[in-house]
């Protein structure tokens, strides 16, 4: 400032101005001897007349005052100077008082100005000073209302620290700043008091979605573009960020091959994996390499931020892309799993899955089984495994099978509690009467629930002895309490054989017993067929009366209806297969028959038979046979 100032003087006092200057004395010198012949003459040195004298004296007046304007001049460019320096000048002042938008500021010599509030607001929005505490600050352009000068804070604070900025920037090292506030297109750091803009894009290496979060943190910053003249600092984070990673890329790959094990910090998380950055260089650490057992995300395991060791599986140089794996740091625990959970061992774990075929359990980090929805329960009537475990239960199984070499475990729930199918040979033997309420109806019969988790099965065919049953809902409905006899139980294939119709007595069983082949039986026609003609003989008793057997005694089909009523002999028994032949014609022939007998055999007073009559009967015989 003092050479400027001296250099500003030097130019007023240059040689123009030096020669006007004597210009001017030579001129008000020479006035007096201006048109007088005298003032050549020896008499032009001796005294002058006390009117000369006079004149003279009316001459220095306007020498002086020219002396007086130059000095006028001098001084007044001298104050501007000063003023203008002066705004270039850090003051010292003491803060008066804060009001809602600026703060009064007593700067001395019975001065005072104003400078906006928000000069002053640290990260927070508090003011950064109290009524009674020094604040540096500069004369700005204006004079604010009723008088107050106008004051800055911020330009004093920027030049004070302007030489570090200016060095900063000039050898491209970094410097501190702490963001004060969010704005329009990025953020207003403060560095050294100084105000500083750092652009979104430049705040770091990806877009930062949530400015506003970085209020009050304290920032490395490169100076990317610095004006003094206006007074603009634009800094940048990212190009820290970028030189710091290309420095680490640069010792990361020195040590970065397939196999080595290195320690990175989980950057970011995808549904099929995670990013680790391993110190300039980022790989991918895939779900499916993160353990040994079953992960539905890896959030399960790891979290963003997350220091981690993991193992180089495979590195592309010329892509520079990195596989990374984390349970290939541990043995893969199913290399001796048969032989820690043998077949029929105890094992207890938690339910991590549930399905519609079972339940998978997990017994240790990286072995998991599958308890099927059949080695649930003894029951078979579970729909579905979340109605006996839900995930997150801790459950006891029994290990059925194992399979190491596809990583497979079959477990079983059931085998824990005792079998009801191994009791029931005791509890309901063969022929013993049983009471339950029907469960289901099917096609081919009817599941009657005898106790819980034990079922019996009525064949349509064990409904009735005389009804032929198409349905079991022709007898029986859903929920209706029927007693039934055991016919069969097959622990092993969980069956039990139940009949209603062996409640009451075999009709057929009793027919049989009391009929015999000759028989003629009085029955009505029930159904016909193209072969024949279906006959009930008895109460729930059938029989067959095939076209052949349905002819009159000279031969003449006899055509059967339903509802017709004939005399019918029996002539075919079969008790195994409940079937009955029947036969009209052989009604006839019986008849013959009896009187041929009759006429062979005449009542006689005698008893006797003449050997004509026998030689008669010998030959009808003949002839019938």
């Amino acid at each position: 400032m003092c050479e400027e100032y001296r250099r500003k003087v030097i130019i007023l006092f240059d040689d123009n101005t030096a020669h006007n200057l004597d210009s001017s004395t030579s001129t008000t010198l020479a006035e007096p001897s201006t048109g007088s012949p005298e003032a050549s003459t020896p008499e032009a040195s001796t005294p002058r007349p006390q009117s000369e004298m006079a004149h003279h004296q009316d001459d220095k007046p306007a020498t002086t005052a020219t002396t007086e304007d130059f000095a006028s001049a001098l001084e007044t460019f001298t104050t501007e100077t000063e003023e203008a320096a002066s705004q270039d000048n850090v003051l010292k002042g003491t803060v008066l008082k804060l009001t809602a938008t600026h703060v009064v500021v007593d700067i001395g010599a019975k001065s005072e100005g104003m400078l906006p509030l928000a000069e002053v607001l640290d990260h927070e929005g508090k003011p950064k000073f109290q009524p009674g505490d020094e604040i540096d600050v500069m004369r700005d352009k204006g004079q604010a209302e009723e008088g107050y000068i106008n004051l800055s804070h911020q330009k004093a604070q920027r030049l004070r620290a302007w030489d570090e900025i200016e060095k900063a920037y000039n050898e491209k090292k970094p410097i501190e700043a702490t963001v004060v506030e969010r704005i329009k297109g990025g953020l207003t750091v403060d560095i050294l008091g100084a105000r500083a803009f750092l652009p979104g894009s430049q705040a770091d290496l990806r877009p930062v979605r949530n400015l506003d979060a970085a209020k009050g943190q304290k920032l490395e910053v490169a100076i990317i573009k610095l004006n003094k003249k206006r007074g603009n600092i634009v800094v940048s984070r990212k190009q820290i960020l970028e030189e710091e990673q290309t420095e680490k890329r640069s010792k990361t790959l020195e040590h970065l091959e397939e196999g080595a094990v290195l320690t990175g910090v989980v950057k970011n998380l995808t549904e099929y994996g995670a990013f680790v950055d391993l110190g300039g260089i980022d790989g991918l650490l895939h779900i499916t390499d993160m353990s040994w057992g079953r992960l539905t995300h890896p959030r399960d395991l790891v979290n963003v931020g997350d220091q981690i060791q993991v193992k180089v599986l495979k590195f592309d140089k010329d892509k520079q892309r990195v596989s990374l794996g984390f349970k290939q740091l541990t043995p893969d625990p199913w290399l001796d799993a048969s032989h820690r959970y043998p077949v029929s061992a105890h094992v207890s774990g938690r339910v991590i899955s549930v399905t519609d075929y079972g339940a998978f359990v997990e017994l240790e980090q990286g072995i998991e089984g599958l308890v099927h929805v059949s080695e649930m329960t003894w029951s078979k009537r579970m729909k579905h495994p979340s109605k006996l475990v839900n995930v997150g239960d801790q459950v006891d199984c029994v290990v059925l099978s194992v399979n190491p070499q596809e990583r497979r475990i079959s477990l079983g729930m059931r085998q824990l509690a005792s079998n009801p199918w191994d009791a029931l040979h005791e509890k309901y033997p063969v022929g013993a009467t049983v009471e339950g309420r029907v469960r289901n109806l099917t096609d081919f019969g009817a599941f009657i629930e005898i106790e819980d988790a034990i079922d019996g099965l009525v064949h349509v065919s064990n409904l009735s002895w005389t009804k032929r049953v198409k349905h079991p809902s022709e007898v029986l409905k859903k929920g209706d309490r029927v007693k039934a006899i055991v016919l069969a139980i097959e622990p092993d294939k969980r069956r039990l054989s139940l009949g209603v119709k062996q409640l009451q007595p075999d009709v057929w069983e009793t027919f049989f017993q009391q009929h015999h082949v000759g028989d003629v039986l009085h029955g009505k026609v029930l159904r016909v067929a193209s072969f024949g003609a279906f006959v009930e003989i008895a109460e729930g008793i059938e029989g067959l009366c095939h076209n052949s057997e349905a002819v009159d005694g000279n031969g003449q089909p006899i055509h059967l209806e339903p509802g017709l009523e004939h005399d019918f002999k029996i002539i075919k028994m079969n008790p195994e297969e409940k079937k009955v032949g029947l036969s009209i014609k052989a009604v006839g022939e019986e008849a013959s028959r009896t009187e041929v007998e009759a006429y062979k055999h005449p009542v006689s007073s005698t008893g006797g038979s003449t050997i004509g009559e026998l030689v008669s009967w010998k030959r009808a015989g003949n002839e019938n046979s």
